[in-house]
């Protein structure tokens, strides 16, 4: 395989996003996606008694929400966002509106204006660039507010997620392999299963971080990077635990 080329020089005014040519500065959504839905296969295909597979499939369900631009609060969104932009422009229109009404009352007669004369068109010109701007800012916000809700609202169900996995694995201790089965307090798992439906268990928990990530693609958003940078250090944090035990049934089998 060929050494691949470097990517071209970027002008100065770049925009800061992604080179054309790039692959890999961004976030696929539908890796994350197949990934996720192949670690459901996998896991089902070794563990199909246990409900560990079902948990990764409400993971694919939720990618395919990050994902899709479908459901009722996108649809509020678009709307939102047109009514947004029709306000905007009758603001803009009103106002003009206003100003261009008070400039010709007054250029109607200029030979009997004075310089104190033009006080009242100047007042309202000010008075109307004010209160446009306090309502254009207030409906460009209506949409960011929305969607910022619905970010916040998927995140939480990720950090649901996270813990119903923990919850999965937070029972199976190693020191239940010596007790048999389940009805003696056992795990019914061999040391090398118990093994996989751990490594399971970290690869769920970092796909719902990846998941989480896919929010933060498109965003500056404080909200919901504080949000996302949440979901992913929650699950570092099991998935570091979860690794102890991995560690120690890999001291106990030496």
């Amino acid at each position: 395989m060929p050494y691949p080329a470097e990517l071209p020089a970027r002008p100065d005014d770049h925009d800061d996003a992604p080179p054309a040519g790039s692959r890999y500065q961004h976030l696929d959504s539908t890796a994350v996606r197949e990934s996720t839905a192949a670690l459901q296969k996998r896991i089902y295909s070794r563990f199909p008694d246990r409900g560990l597979w079902e948990v990764c499939g409400e993971l694919v369900g939720l990618v395919d929400e990050v994902t899709s631009g479908g459901g009722i609060s996108r649809r509020r969104i678009r709307l939102a966002r047109l009514l947004s932009r029709l306000g905007i422009i009758a603001v803009l229109a009103i106002f003009g509106g206003a100003i261009i009404l008070a400039a010709a009352s007054i250029w109607s007669s200029p030979d009997a204006l004075g310089p104190i004369d033009w006080l009242p068109l100047l007042e309202t010109v000010v008075n109307n660039l004010v209160f446009a701007g306090i309502a254009i800012f207030f409906l460009v916000a209506v949409p960011q507010r929305l969607e910022r809700a619905r970010v916040l609202r998927l995140v939480h169900r990720l950090r649901s997620l996270a813990h119903v996995i923990d919850m999965h694995q937070l029972t199976k201790v190693p020191e239940r392999l010596q007790r048999g089965s389940r009805e003696d307090g056992g795990l019914d798992l061999t040391r090398e299963q118990l093994t996989h439906y751990f490594d399971y268990c970290t690869e769920m928990l970092s796909l719902v971080g990846k998941t989480a990530a896919l929010f933060a693609e498109d965003t500056t958003d404080g909200d919901v990077l504080d949000a996302v940078e949440g979901i992913e250090t929650l699950t570092s944090d099991m998935a570091r635990k979860v690794w102890q035990k991995i560690a120690i049934l890999q001291a106990q089998g030496i």
